[in-house]
């Protein structure tokens, strides 16, 4: 009776599959992706392309979790403490340089131009205030920021993943699906939070501009306060 109430080896292994895409999606929603994926997300006012910036940073978050997880289940590759937290202070680093990009197009959004008109014979100088094209209708030049963006972060959190891996799969290649599923699974989170965190920018461009600009300023914060706490944590901490 209880050989016909174990599950197969079949069903463990599709357990275990299940639960690392609800990890991966759960994985999203961590406070350093957030803050990373905010930054990038704030440049822009079109959901499409804020959603399509999530997917690019899961997939570079995919890759180098797969590439690391390679190494650890086939090589028996070890990721020491030292290494994981140098990465993770290279993670603050990039968090740093995202938010203050993020702030610095918040102030560099306009544009002032002086054009020469004539009017009855009199020359006037007219100053106008111009906006940038900020739509982010090409998405595509955001593409290997986020997917490198991505991979640094897959790199400096990868070694508490691969450990509870090979803890509890004895399969190398069960164990590499596993990774690749919960890289799915952390695409699609990142695609769902790209998509809300886009929301707010979506419905406040162009009428309430001043709520937008809040909204930008406080996501670059976001990321800058959260990359100098990573870098004092990592670097300078005892």
């Amino acid at each position: 009776m209880e050989e016909l109430l174990a599950p197969s080896p079949e069903q463990s292994a599709i357990a275990v599959l299940l639960i690392g895409f609800l990890f991966g999606l759960c994985h999203a929603i961590e406070a350093d992706h957030l803050a990373a994926v905010s930054a990038i997300v704030s440049e822009h006012k079109n959901l499409f392309a804020a959603s399509v910036i999530g997917g690019f940073w899961g997939v570079g978050h995919t890759i180098s979790l797969f590439v690391v997880g390679a190494l650890v289940v086939l090589l028996k590759y070890q990721i020491t403490k030292a290494t994981e937290g140098m990465l993770e202070g290279i993670v603050g680093v990039m968090l740093v340089l995202l938010g203050l990009n993020a702030i610095r197009k918040i102030f560099s959004a306009d544009q002032i131009h002086a054009h020469d008109h004539e009017h009855d014979g009199h020359k006037h100088v007219h100053v106008h205030l111009h906006k940038k094209d900020e739509s982010g209708s090409s998405h595509h030049r955001f593409a290997p920021r986020a997917v490198l963006v991505g991979m640094v972060r897959g790199l400096a959190g990868s070694a508490g993943l691969l450990l509870l891996v090979l803890r509890t799969i004895s399969s190398p290649a069960v164990a590499l699906l596993y990774i690749a599923i919960f890289g799915l699974g952390s695409i699609a989170g990142m695609m769902l939070m790209s998509l809300f965190l886009g929301l707010p920018l979506y419905f406040t461009a162009g009428r309430f501009s001043f709520i937008n600009r809040a909204i930008r300023f406080a996501a670059g914060g976001f990321s800058l306060v959260w990359g100098v706490l990573l870098i004092h944590e990592k670097f300078f901490s005892a």
